[in-house]
């Protein structure tokens, strides 16, 4: 076989020898657009995490059998066009599961600690010049006591609701589809999550229920102090609602993702003047070394299913 990777940067420095056993592999760091069709014209198997394929790439690639995704969404493949040539798609579902509840609770501690100012204050020198042993003056709360907030109750969200219980957190959701429905957790409309939660935290995907679910009003009903966290997908949150309201009210956001990727140059998220209020991460909470190890693994059971 003919395997071709596209976007290997993407596995960072993980170990793809296990590819080699396989066929013929051709690794690319990254694929621009106009790159896809030369590298992928005589392939059987094409391995890819973000670079699009669409109908015409398929055409005029007559050896395809298989797509393989990095990744557990498939919204780069036009998966129509797949099944009408009889190529086959496959994903890689759980493999960052713990990866992104990990993440989830890095970047709650973070801002809840207000960690970016307390490691500034020290290294800056400010604290040998203090007269007493600590600094309280960015005070910081427990998660025990508070009520949590979950939008997506998949497997992502159930895993954060379990530690976020063992915190002693109250833990409420909120399903995006309307047909989740547990009795471990109580369940909620949005508006009544968003008025009565202090830590929420989105784990849903992007699509006709979720896409620009929190707006500017969303926002308002949310409660002061109340901590945002997006570890779904871009486009959930109205980005440019988060930018005008960081500024107007005490309302902390960590942001793992992002509707374009990488972030656009000049993006009103760069210019608020409440920074510390506001966390992001470039699209990391996935790639714990563990999860880029099973993603890999997992490709390579597809390749050979």
């Amino acid at each position: 076989m003919k395997i071709i990777l596209l976007d290997a940067l993407t596995f960072g420095e993980s170990d793809l020898s296990g590819f080699d056993s396989l066929g013929d592999i051709e690794v690319y760091q990254t694929t621009t657009p106009q790159e896809v069709q030369k590298r992928i014209t005589n392939a059987d198997v094409i391995v890819t995490n973000k670079v699009v394929i669409n109908d015409t790439h398929m055409k005029n690639t007559q050896t395809l059998k298989l797509i393989c995704v990095a990744a557990t969404g498939m919204n780069n493949i036009d998966l129509e066009a797949a099944k009408r040539r009889e190529i086959k798609v496959k994903n890689v579902a759980g493999y960052s599961t713990d990866s992104v509840i990990q993440h989830t609770f890095s970047m709650l501690f973070y801002l809840m600690g207000h960690s970016r100012y307390y490691d500034e204050y020290v290294k800056d020198g400010s604290y040998t010049n203090s007269l007493v042993f600590t600094n309280v003056s960015r005070p910081f709360f427990e998660i025990k006591g508070k009520r949590w907030g979950i939008i997506g109750l998949g497997s992502i969200g159930r895993g954060v609701a379990n530690i976020a219980t063992v915190f002693g957190a109250e833990v409420v959701y909120y399903s995006t589809s309307g047909k989740n429905s547990t009795v471990d957790y109580k369940q909620m409309g949005l508006n009544e999550l968003l008025h009565s939660c202090d830590i929420i935290s989105i784990h849903a995907p992007l699509n006709g229920q979720t896409n620009n679910l929190l707006d500017y009003k969303e926002l308002l009903d949310c409660k002061d102090k109340s901590i945002i966290l997006n570890l779904g997908r871009g486009g959930i949150i109205n980005e440019k609602a988060i930018a005008k309201i960081i500024d107007e009210r005490k309302i902390y956001f960590g942001l793992d993702v992002l509707i374009k990727e990488p972030m656009i140059k000049n993006h009103p998220l760069l210019r608020i003047k409440n920074k510390d209020n506001l966390y992001i991460t470039p699209h990391i909470a996935w790639t714990s070394v563990e999860a880029r190890k099973s993603l890999i693994k997992s490709i390579i059971n597809n390749i050979l299913e």
